[in-house]
Formats: C-alpha cells, sequence, structure tokens
C-alpha cells in the first residue's frame, strides 16, 4: 500500500462494516496477503481494490482466505469431461471436474482457466500439476487481481466498470460471474472503498 496508508484506521472501519463488529486474526491476515499483492500487481485505484476486497469477502464465506467451492464431491460431476458444462470449462479428462473445482479468493474453475491463471503467473505447469496452489494467500490474490484486471474470467475487465473517477460496483460483477449476488457485492465495496478512503486521507 502507499506510504500514507493508515492501517490502523483501514481496519477498525471495516472491523465494523461489513466484518460486524469482529475481525479474526486469520481474516486479518487474509485481507494482508491481498494488500501485499495489490502493492506490486495493482493499478494504485483504491476504487478497485475496494472491489477486490468485496469480491474475496463474499467468495470466501467473509473468511478472506483461499476455500474450495463448496458442495460435495457428486454435484462436481456436472463440471465434468463430456458435460455441457465441463466443455465451456476446458475439462477434458474424467475427473476434470472435481480436480478443477473452484478454489482461491475468487473460486476459480475449471482446467482452461487453471491453465491461463498457470501461464499468465508463469508458473511452468506446476498449478496445473497441483491445482491446490491456488489455496496459497499470495498465489489466490494474485488469481484474483490480475484476473480480474485482465479479464481471464469472463472477457470483462474491472476497469471497464471502475476506475479512480467513475464506479459501477453492480455491473463490476460481470468481470466475475455475471449479475449473481451483484448488489450484496456492491455494497460490501462501498464499505471497504469508504474505509480506504478514510485510511488515505
Amino acid at each position: 500500500m502507499q506510504q500514507n496508508f493508515a492501517a490502523a484506521t483501514f481496519f477498525a472501519q471495516i472491523r465494523e462494516a461489513p466484518f460486524g463488529g469482529s475481525l479474526t486474526q486469520s481474516q486479518v491476515d487474509g485481507i494482508n496477503a491481498l494488500l501485499d499483492e495489490w502493492s506490486s500487481l495493482g493499478d494504485g485505484d483504491n476504487n478497485k481494490l475496494a472491489y477486490e476486497l468485496a469480491t474475496s469477502f463474499h467468495e470466501t464465506a467473509q473468511t478472506m482466505q483461499p476455500i474450495y467451492e463448496m458442495g460435495s464431491r457428486a454435484y462436481f460431476n456436472k463440471y465434468d469431461a463430456g458435460t455441457q458444462l465441463g466443455k465451456a470449462l476446458g475439462n477434458t479428462q474424467p475427473g476434470d471436474g472435481y480436480l478443477f473445482r473452484g478454489r482461491g479468493l475468487v473460486q476459480l474453475t475449471g482446467r482452461t482457466n487453471y491453465a491461463r491463471a498457470d501461464a499468465e503467473l508463469n508458473l511452468g505447469g506446476k498449478l496445473l500439476a497441483n491445482p491446490d496452489m491456488a489455496l496459497q494467500p499470495p498465489i489466490a490474490a494474485a488469481i484474483l487481481i490480475k484476473g480480474s484486471l485482465e479479464g481471464w474470467f469472463t472477457g470483462r475487465k474491472l476497469g471497464n466498470y471502475v476506475t479512480p473517477t467513475a464506479v459501477d460496483f453492480i455491473d463490476a460483477r460481470r468481470v466475475i460471474n455475471g449479475t449473481d449476488k451483484a448488489g450484496t457485492i456492491a455494497l460490501y465495496a462501498k464499505t471497504f472503498q469508504s474505509a480506504l478512503q478514510a485510511a488515505s486521507a
């Protein structure tokens, strides 16, 4: 973060909203991992950072730690090779639906998306060979940040909706997952935006 970023102010404000009055050390650690990666991979726009934080808050069930997509093993059969969803995700081998299930801060899903993340992060095939690497906080944060800024997930970039001077937190959800929970996540983003503004004043 920038040198004049007042971390204590930021954490005090988000503790109240959206975290409802308390923050665990694990949540703080997860937020710091995201802030650290933003410092090197982000574009300096705190409005975009607010949306990244809101996305992580939503996609990780408020833990701010990389997680697996929820569901039984059978649930992921709908993503397997040979299914319509599986084909769309580039899943080509039996078991790919489960192997390349959602992980991380943004629920990276499907062989094609793992392959892109592997290439973009210069991981040399390691992520494809071991998809659980997407659960490592620095890698999970990098996937969220670069993926959102560069349009990996849906072809839409965060900068299409959020800039330093114009903010559309509702349609920004299209960068990740259509309009699913767009209004809810927009409200989270506004609370993070307010805290970032206070901490950067």
